[in-house]
């Protein structure tokens, strides 16, 4: 069993504890991907701004994040 920090008290979580703490591990794994394609994409936007503003030309994966 796993232990957890409760009300500054050390236990044992319970089997309900144990498989929530499952299923949000699993999800935290999914969701980490996700966050770093928009941080990405927002990074990429920001590159093809600033490119614009400066009249450089852009790569083809900035020009395709700007919406017309």
């Amino acid at each position: 069993m796993s232990k957890i920090l409760d009300n500054n008290t050390l236990r044992d979580m319970t089997a309900d504890e144990e498989a929530q703490h499952k299923i949000d591990q699993d999800a935290y794994k999914l969701e980490k991907p996700v966050i770093q394609k928009l941080e990405e994409r927002e990074t990429l936007k920001a590159s093809a701004k600033a490119k614009l503003i400066a009249g450089e030309p852009l790569t083809e994966e900035e020009a395709e994040t700007i919406v017309l």
